[in-house]
């Protein structure tokens, strides 16, 4: 009688502390829901993309600044090493790079462990619309920070400190150098608050749809959950070597893995050096074109982004069906990206550069006659980039090669007069800048941002199944976030460093005028061969893409044989298991914990 009644209290003292555990801790269980986590985390994607997105707006401020090579700025953008030149300034590239490498340490467990997280702990039927949300969050961020890098790409990076009403150039001169170091305060505030709502959050999240209902019974399910994630952590910690190889060995998630390297290569190419592409191409403004980029190509993604997430949650269209689907539209975006080739402008016609002194274009690998009879006796630096625009539509490196021999105004209002190279029936003078584009080149720009707006569309809506057969390539049974790490990781160290490098070094061998240190070494380019450019920028991706889809379309071929959750009948969420339906091979047997089989043996006999 004196047990039971000890028994009864305790009992009574333990739903009692649970009870009072449940009352006293109310802000700790409102951050214990799934869409808060998707709440946080969206918005630590915003701050990840904004701060990325921002930093590639900044690539040609930074160039301009320490008078670099594009090679050398795909140094910094890639985290990689860099060469340094012996100069004062040159120092402060050391800055940029340890708060580059600081912001890839930090950002690099954000995608994988919180997909993972997503797909854990949510109802397997509303991941792709969590997904898709993410994504969105993915391209809220690149939104403000273009708006961003065009607001700070339009101010003087000396502002306070020079009276810009001196300055002799404008932000569309290659020389201009916006206040790019604005931005990176803002983002650095942005990444503290974010980090914020993390702190709160308990070590596991209750499976979606398991309520409290008073009764204690889904309570039990729920710890039963958390329990078994632990214990599946233990083993595949324990079994690491071996999951690794099982992983490795299956074809899918390999492939699958080979298609995103090159397909991440081709983008982070064409994406990274797209405001220097416009900039050289259509003759715009860095701020022009950033502002531009963001107004035509992101909010077609996010708009395909949830569109494709609440489809597939709505028709609850399979993941292989999904998978068909984006593969075939994928191809015909990328068909439909040749376009492009046929949108282009002329070099900017530049006297002793791109054209003779007389206004005649000529082949660019004939030696370049800088000097012509008009400018001999002038005593010009052949290596000065202070271009002037004559009034016969022909610009020149300087007002001295211009043969120009006074000037009147002050600033960006500065006119050169007298200038005996240029033949025309006005006066013979000249203003400051490059001659502008005329107008079919502005149109042509707006072909190719129509086209933008297509492909980033289609872009947008085959991302998601592409997530979707990642996630679900691999069994329950072995998932966690060892698959989305180890894709990160080949991502990044296959793609996100060496791309920047390699199709930087590419474009600097287009130069045709580089800038001068005061050491004599080359500093950054002034003017590019457009065509060579345009050759590069737009082929090297194409034959990136078009050689991903031959590991796609196996990956196709392979799912046949597969069976992905949600073409299964089962009761449970966490019932439904992709299995693989095609003969055991001698990669996929490999040692594992008595955890595992006993998982194995309940599942197949469930």
């Amino acid at each position: 009688m004196t047990r039971e009644s000890t028994t009864s209290e305790d009992n009574q003292k333990t739903n009692m502390g649970e009870t009072e555990k449940r009352v006293t801790t109310p802000g700790v269980r409102w951050f214990s829901k799934i869409k808060m986590f998707l709440l946080a985390l969206t918005w630590a994607y915003v701050s990840k993309s904004l701060s990325g997105i921002y930093m590639n707006t900044m690539l040609t401020q930074i160039e301009r600044q320490f008078d670099i090579p594009t090679s050398i700025v795909g140094f910094i953008n890639g985290s990689f090493e860099i060469e340094c030149v012996k100069e004062m300034k040159s120092l402060m590239w050391i800055y940029v790079l340890v708060g580059n490498i600081i912001r890839g340490i930090g950002e690099t467990p954000i995608m994988p462990l919180g997909i993972s997280y997503i797909e854990d702990f949510a109802k397997s039927e509303n991941s792709p619309l969590y997904i898709g949300i993410l994504e969105t969050g993915k391209m809220i961020g690149p939104i403000s920070g273009l708006l961003l890098g065009s607001f700070c790409a339009r101010i003087y990076v000396d502002i306070g400190s020079v009276n810009t009403d001196d300055l002799t150039i404008t932000p569309t001169d290659t020389r201009w150098v916006g206040a790019w170091w604005i931005g990176f305060l803002v983002c650095a505030g942005v990444n503290i608050l974010t980090s914020i709502p993390f702190f709160f959050f308990p070590k596991t999240l209750p499976k979606e749809g398991l309520q409290d209902n008073g009764d204690g019974t889904e309570n039990s399910r729920e710890e039963k959950h958390r329990e078994k994630a632990k214990e599946e952590n233990k083993a595949i910690t324990k079994d690491f070597l071996p999951f690794m190889k099982s992983l490795s060995c299956n074809p899918i998630y390999m492939l699958l893995i080979l298609t995103s390297v090159l397909q991440i290569n081709a983008f982070i190419s064409m994406f990274t050096f797209l405001p220097k592409y416009l900039e050289q191409q259509y003759g715009k403004s860095t701020s022009e074109v950033v502002l531009l980029i963001g107004t035509y190509n992101l909010p077609p993604i996010c708009i395909g982004y949830l569109l494709i997430g609440f489809i597939m949650k709505k028709f609850k269209i399979t993941v292989k069906k999904a998978a068909y689907m984006a593969f075939c539209l994928s191809l015909f975006e990328y068909l439909l990206s040749f376009f492009h080739f046929m949108i282009n402008c002329d070099n900017f016609p530049v006297a002793g550069l791109t054209t003779t002194y007389e206004g005649i274009q000529h082949p660019l690998h004939v030696e370049n006659k800088v000097l012509a009879d008009c400018n001999t006796r002038c005593g010009c630096l052949m290596n000065t980039w202070d271009p002037v625009c004559g009034d016969n539509g022909l610009s020149y490196m300087s007002a001295c090669l211009a043969g120009c021999e006074k000037s009147v105004g002050t600033g960006t209002h500065m006119v050169f007069q007298n200038c005996s190279c240029i033949r025309s029936s006005g006066n013979s003078s000249s203003v400051l800048g490059l001659c502008k584009k005329g107008p079919e080149c502005a149109n042509k720009l707006q072909y190719f941002l129509i086209m933008s707006v297509i492909g980033s569309f289609i872009y947008s809506i085959t991302a998601i199944p592409g997530y979707m057969v990642l996630l679900r390539c691999v069994s329950n049974l072995k998932r966690s976030h060892l698959e989305l790490d180890y894709m990160h990781f080949a991502q990044e160290y296959l793609s996100g460093i060496p791309a920047p490098i390699y199709f930087g070094a590419l474009i600097d061998r287009t130069c045709l005028h580089w800038g001068t240190l005061k050491c004599g070494e080359p500093g950054a380019c002034r003017m590019y061969d457009i065509n060579n450019f345009r050759r590069i920028y737009l082929v090297l991706p194409a034959a990136l893409r078009g050689s991903s889809y031959l590991p796609a379309f196996f990956i196709i071929i392979l799912m046949r044989k597969f069976q992905f959750p949600g073409e299964i009948d089962s009761s449970e969420p966490e019932l439904a298991e992709m299995k693989l339906t095609m003969d055991k091979s001698d990669c996929t047997d490999v040692h594992r914990s008595p955890k595992f089989e006993n998982d194995g043996e309940l599942k197949t006999k469930l």
